[in-house]
């Protein structure tokens, strides 16, 4: 009986996941990106299929589904996982020339490309998109979803730098070449304001390509709000860079 016959489904699609043949989301001819739900639906199948087992010495008390242990990389990945604490779950694709500082985890159906730092204290959530050369800075937080398996992932595409502590949840995309400075934090809920085109993104709206991204905030919006002197934290837009700038030298002018 041959292999694809006695393997379950969920097996080959993590396999699959791994070498990067099938994602969890893709972009279309328009740029904008759509969650793939029967690759999902294949994840969400792995769970039930596996049994608890403990990991012994390698992850001490660490207990989980047999079928979705952390993936094992050798020199020949090209991988830099630099010992103390990271882990890479089953089902997570990250490609050669990818550093991770200790300690950082990436969950299942997440995508990390070529290039990327993910620096210490750094969760990329399950079925993330993470392109090319993007620097996940200490402490950030990339959202994942799993379900509902319609949901888009957040996704930060290729060469964008996300500050330190920076909070990426509810399928936002961060687009090309973005520069987050440290403490964004980016909701569907929350706007964002463009100070250059003087305008406010519709909530949920891709942070456009370039753009370099600051903490900020608004007065609140009620009489009492203001008259307290309240006031809502809220992402604001200060600048774009172009092609050529440098992303820490444009966040650093940005800042001052």
């Amino acid at each position: 009986m041959s292999e694809s016959v006695v393997t379950p489904c969920w097996k080959l699609l993590l396999d699959q996941l791994e070498r990067g043949e099938v994602r969890t989301a893709a972009q279309d001819q328009k740029g904008n990106w759509h969650a793939d739900a029967t690759v999902k639906q294949g994840i969400l199948a792995a769970f039930p299929a596996g049994e608890l087992i403990s990991f012994g010495p390698a992850y001490p008390g660490a207990i989980d589904k047999h079928n979705l242990s952390p993936r094992q990389f050798t020199p020949e990945d090209q991988i830099r996982l630099v010992p103390g604490g990271s882990a890479v779950r089953r089902g997570a694709y990250v490609a050669p020339g990818v550093v991770i500082m200790p300690p950082a985890y990436i969950n299942i159906g997440a995508y990390v490309d070529s290039g990327t730092m993910v620096d210490s204290h750094v969760l990329v959530g399950s079925c993330a998109q993470i392109g090319k050369n993007v620097h996940l800075s200490a402490g950030v937080q990339i959202g994942g979803v799993l379900e509902p398996v319609g949901q888009t992932p957040v996704i930060i595409e290729d060469d964008a730098f996300i500050g330190a502590g920076c909070v990426i949840v509810e399928g936002m995309v961060v687009k090309k070449g973005a520069v987050l400075a440290p403490g964004v934090t980016l909701s569907a809920a929350v706007a964002v304001y463009d100070l250059v085109n003087e305008c406010q993104l519709p909530k949920g709206a891709q942070i456009p390509e370039g753009a370099v991204v600051v903490p900020g905030s608004r007065p609140a919006n009620s009489e009492w709000g203001k008259k307290m002197g309240l006031s809502v934290q809220c992402p604001i837009i200060i600048k774009y860079r172009d092609d050529s700038s440098d992303a820490s030298l444009v966040l650093e002018e940005a800042l001052r």
